[in-house]
């Protein structure tokens, strides 16, 4: 358990990181796309070679594949409901980190419209940080090495994450203790996170750590396709393929030398 937690930490390490890059340093959005893109390509090695190469080496096929399924079902329920609530201020287009509006700051809300949207998008990053960091303390429980693979996956997908959302609630008005205080959130939901995907797989059957493997595999995935992936694209035209693809590579090197 004491391990789960420092590897929650370590891994959540990247938000107040990337919260100081984004506040300090003015990142210009083609290499800030070219960082998501790179995580993203890591994170595709660890819910294949690493997540769903686990839950299916019991051969619990149907298992793995139902709960992958679940994860990312659950994913994309919630993110819509997130979606919803993020729009409520007339300063946001949706959760995510580049959904703010031209002019923001000038855009009058109320308070209850920033509270409701600011929830929104703080418990949508929260959404998206869950499966990684609890994947990492499913991996330990598993006891075959995935939670240090993952560690690394995890923290590469975080910091870009935290960069691009921390530049966005500049762009939205939010003054620096608000995101400070609202990514200390975020950082102690996820290292949670991570504490209750080892307690969770331990002492489970077999076929029920193939389901929750499978499960955090399909919520990483899913934030992948709705999230990073096409964010990256959208910002940082033809050469974030290529850094989603040496961040594969980079990956699976690791992988195969962890192996």
């Amino acid at each position: 358990m004491q391990t789960a937690l420092v590897m929650g930490l370590l891994a959540s390490s990247a938000f107040p990181i990337g919260v100081a890059i984004g506040l300090v340093l003015p990142i210009p959005r083609r290499v800030l796309a070219s960082i998501i893109a790179f995580g993203a390509g890591v994170l595709v090695v660890a819910l294949t070679s690493e997540l769903m190469a686990e839950a299916t080496e019991g051969g619990f096929i149907g298992w793995a594949i139902g709960g992958l399924l679940a994860g990312c079902i659950v994913y994309i329920v919630l993110d819509q409901m997130l979606e919803q609530g993020a729009q409520e201020s007339p300063r946001r287009t949706g959760r995510d980190a580049g959904d703010v509006r031209a002019g923001a700051e000038r855009i009058p809300e109320t308070q209850e419209q920033a509270t409701i949207s600011g929830m929104a998008v703080l418990v949508g990053t929260v959404l998206d940080g869950v499966p990684e960091n609890a994947a990492i303390g499913i991996g330990l429980a598993a006891e075959q090495g995935l939670g240090y693979v993952l560690l690394g996956a995890v923290f590469l997908s975080n910091l870009p994450g935290a960069i691009a959302s921390t530049v966005g609630m500049r762009k939205e008005g939010r003054s620096t203790t608000y995101i400070v205080v609202a990514w200390s959130l975020v950082a102690l939901a996820c290292t949670a996170s991570c504490v209750l995907g080892f307690a969770l797989l331990a002492g489970l059957p077999p076929a029920a750590q193939s389901f929750i493997l499978a499960l955090a595999a399909g919520g990483i995935l899913a934030m992948l396709a709705d999230t990073m992936f096409p964010e990256a694209f959208q910002t940082g035209g033809p050469w974030v393929a290529l850094a989603a693809t040496v961040g594969f590579a980079a990956a699976f090197l690791l992988t195969e030398l962890a192996h």
